[in-house]
């Protein structure tokens, strides 16, 4: 390797670096709340991550680089479910350490935040796949509606629809879960 390039691939290696550092944990929760599974959540945000450096050079605008991001994430969960045919769900107890911070929390705070994810996880498994991630995607993940029906594939009208049809889905069964 002659000495020229050296400077540039060490730029390069840093610039790769600080992309994946600055992104990490926002890609890895997009995918845990769309798969569900620390395990899968993992492999597939390694799985982004390898396909957007392999990809770095599409990348024209490093504001939009976060969005794109996000984008080839979401692909990826969507994916993933479909060749799973399934959503599964994972308890609190299988979050990483670094999400759980329960250690401040009484036995009885944890139950309470266990059983308020439990019915949280049962009220998503009633959507559908694409109700469920147009409301990820709008709701959680604050994207435009636009964008959303970008990853979806679909017309800005017809993610209206999806957001609307899950509130309504989930607003139902979550009253019911009051009483």
């Amino acid at each position: 390797m002659s000495e020229a390039l050296q400077p540039a691939l060490e730029a390069s290696a840093e610039r790769q670096n600080r992309f994946v550092s600055e992104n990490l944990r926002r890609i890895y929760l997009q995918i845990y709340r769309m798969v569900g599974s620390v395990a899968d959540a993992q492999d597939l945000t390694q799985e982004v991550f390898i396909k957007a450096l392999q990809r770095a050079d599409q990348i024209k605008d490093e504001r939009k680089a976060a969005h794109w991001l996000s984008r080839i994430a979401t692909n990826a969960a969507i994916d993933f479910l479909r060749r799973q045919a399934r959503a599964s769900f994972s308890g609190i107890d299988e979050l990483p350490e670094p999400l759980m911070a329960a250690s401040a929390e009484s036995a009885e705070q944890r139950l309470l935040r266990a059983e308020q994810r439990e019915k949280l996880e049962a009220g998503l498994r009633l959507l559908s796949e694409r109700e469920r991630t147009a409301l990820l995607l709008r709701d959680v993940e604050g994207l435009p509606a636009e964008e959303v029906a970008r990853h979806l594939g679909c017309s800005q009208a017809t993610v209206r629809s999806h957001i609307a049809n899950a509130r309504i889905k989930f607003r139902r069964y979550w009253e019911s879960r009051k009483s």
